[in-house]
């Protein structure tokens, strides 16, 4: 049985999900949860985007056999105290952007492996460091589920689906392609040879100039988020905020010289 947890408010992206899942079992269970123990004291979890009936209708189309809608004292009922927290790669980029919430997530996405029981589990690779955060704890923990990435929808332009765009204004949305641009241009120059911290300090200014005031653009081991090591794999990851709405994005880089 193939398992994809979400937040709800679906789009592409995660329908994506849902149809690598039914390539992958028989069966195919969805969870909505808006967990708000990823959510920091000043984020968007009240204004997060809920669409519980349209997404149902959403999944019922598609085909999903089971949808796991739990209200929040289920899973964290009165008396709740256990974290589960991952060290090393929870702790840079977004960790250290967002404390907490990769503890958010690991226990919420642990509590779920319980319920549900999956023999596999499907992520989008545009959460790339949750992802790689899951993949840690389930084989530090000896969870019995595989973990599967399921490579990033895009719009047309190249702009990776998110459930938060829909808070990107009309000119948001126009000048937010510059992200996915930029990290591409820092790739290909990464990947010729060229140094790569000027390539990086260019997709920076790329995206000040298109109006984002810009969290990180790095290049990182792709299973540590460490500094790269020659002979592993690598992947640009990028992480920016316009107006109100703060993207993530990421790529694999295909070059063992690290300028």
């Amino acid at each position: 049985m193939a398992f994809v947890p979400t937040m709800g408010a679906l789009h592409d992206g995660h329908m994506a999900l849902v149809e690598a899942a039914r390539r992958t079992a028989t069966r195919v269970v969805v969870s909505i949860f808006v967990n708000p123990k990823q959510f920091g004291p000043k984020e968007d979890l009240a204004k997060y985007p809920r669409k519980e009936m349209a997404d149902s209708r959403m999944l019922s189309t598609a085909g999903v056999d089971l949808l796991w809608l739990p209200p929040v004292e289920v899973m964290y009922p009165h008396g709740f105290e256990t974290t589960v927290s991952v060290g090393g790669v929870s702790e840079v980029l977004d960790g250290a952007a967002r404390p907490g919430h990769f503890d958010g997530v690991a226990t919420v996405v642990t509590k779920l492996f319980n319920q549900v029981q999956p023999d596999v589990a499907l992520f989008g690779e545009k959460d790339w460091q949750q992802l790689q955060v899951i993949r840690r704890m389930v084989a530090d923990l000896d969870l019995p589920v595989e973990i599967l990435g399921v490579p990033t929808y895009r719009d047309d332009d190249g702009l990776a689906l998110s459930s938060r765009n829909a808070y990107l204004l009309p000119e948001e949305r126009a000048r937010a392609v510059a992200l996915p641009r930029a990290l591409g241009f820092a790739e290909r120059a990464i990947a010729k040879g060229e140094d790569t911290q000027a390539a990086l300090a260019q997709a920076r200014d790329t995206l000040s100039a298109a109006g984002f005031d810009v969290d990180y653009i790095t290049l990182a081991d792709a299973e540590t988020l460490g500094d790269p090591v020659a002979g592993r794999a690598m992947r640009l990851l990028g992480a920016a905020r316009i107006g109100g709405t703060r993207l993530i994005d990421n790529i694999p880089v295909t070059t063992n010289d690290h300028g």
